[in-house]
């Protein structure tokens, strides 16, 4: 992969520009894809924006959700635009199958593709890209990419509130390890061009519906389990829990991170029962690594201290199989 400088110079003229993030994407998934839109655009660009899974109710209010084409929802629309596409941006993920139902459209796709994107271990299938793990969050890098361009001046309202939706939520409101001086310092900078920061976490964070609010008090009262022993606790969902209470896309959000509030737990773990397979997403505090625990146990990857897997195996089987590992590894 060549450095993302040197896609430059194939972005001096006007292209038809296609860019995609991963499957149920989160604010940071967002964030960087329509923050990266709007400044493409700016740029006198055509450019087309494809989530490959419906966009959580909490992040409708962003700039540019309105002409974003789900691909579950428009798959035909979807594909015509990325064969027509110049260039294909791919922004918070590092291998095609993290876009599922995109993942073989991508990979027979013929023109340069640029990643942007901050996970460990990266495919080698990209053409041009920045991977840099020790960033807080794509949204970031977004921003570093705009910079490097030379456009600062071209970040407006709806790129900065994009940008700054993506890195607040991806370093928990800044709480984590990985939000370093500069983020602070485009934050700084967001916010001398006028960024509301409180009515973009008044959106995500404070716009539940009262059944989403019944909904955690009935997961963390009868769906978390702790084990003292091992400094960890696990939420699971099942798909009855789901249906009970009619979760809407996006519901689950950072349920994975209400365990790490208990004293002494440092090991979090929600495990969510899917029509197709189950999910398990991963958090911790110090320095028990999770992209380690994802990769080696679950099929997946991503963060030190934030990641996340999949498993064919039944809810109940994926349970006692977690379980079974949690003894044998005995987190600290």
């Amino acid at each position: 992969m060549r450095p993302i400088q040197e896609v430059f110079p194939l972005l001096q003229a006007p292209k038809k520009i296609f860019i995609t993030t991963h499957h149920k994407p989160d604010g940071d998934a967002i964030g960087s894809m329509l923050g990266l839109a709007h400044y493409l655009t700016k740029k006198g660009h055509e450019v087309t924006s494809v989530s490959p899974s419906e966009i959580p109710d909490f992040l409708m209010w962003m700039p540019g959700v309105n002409t974003t084409l789900n691909y579950e929802e428009l798959p035909a629309k979807a594909l015509e635009a990325l064969t027509a596409a110049d260039v294909i941006f791919c922004v918070d993920f590092n291998d095609y199958n993290r876009t599922k139902h995109l993942e073989q459209a991508l990979a027979d796709a013929t023109q340069p593709k640029v990643l942007i994107d901050h996970h460990l271990f990266p495919k080698p299938v990209w053409d041009y890209g920045m991977s840099i793990p020790e960033k807080s969050s794509t949204c970031e890098m977004v921003y570093d990419f705009i910079n490097l361009c030379g456009d600062n001046a071209l970040i407006d309202l709806d790129i900065a509130a994009c940008l700054y939706t993506g890195v607040m939520t991806d370093t928990g409101s800044f709480k984590f390890p990985i939000t370093s001086a500069s983020v602070h310092t485009m934050v700084a900078d967001l916010k001398n061009r006028g960024l509301d920061h409180t009515r973009i976490h008044e959106e995500v964070y404070d716009s539940w519906s009262e059944s989403r609010m019944r909904f955690l008090g009935y997961v963390l009262i009868e769906r978390m389990e702790v084990f003292r022993k091992y400094n960890s606790a696990l939420i699971v969902l099942s798909r009855k829990d789901q249906n009970l209470f009619k979760t809407a896309n996006g519901d689950t959000e950072g349920l994975v991170n209400y365990p790490l509030s208990i004293a002494g737990i440092r090991f979090a773990t929600l495990i969510t029962e899917r029509s197709d397979e189950v999910k398990l997403s991963f958090r911790s505090k110090g320095d028990f690594d999770v992209s380690s625990f994802a990769k080696n146990y679950f099929e997946g990857g991503g963060h030190f201290n934030a990641s996340g897997g999949r498993t064919k195996l039944s809810l109940t089987e994926t349970i006692a199989y977690f379980k079974k590992i949690l003894s044998d590894i005995h987190p600290k």
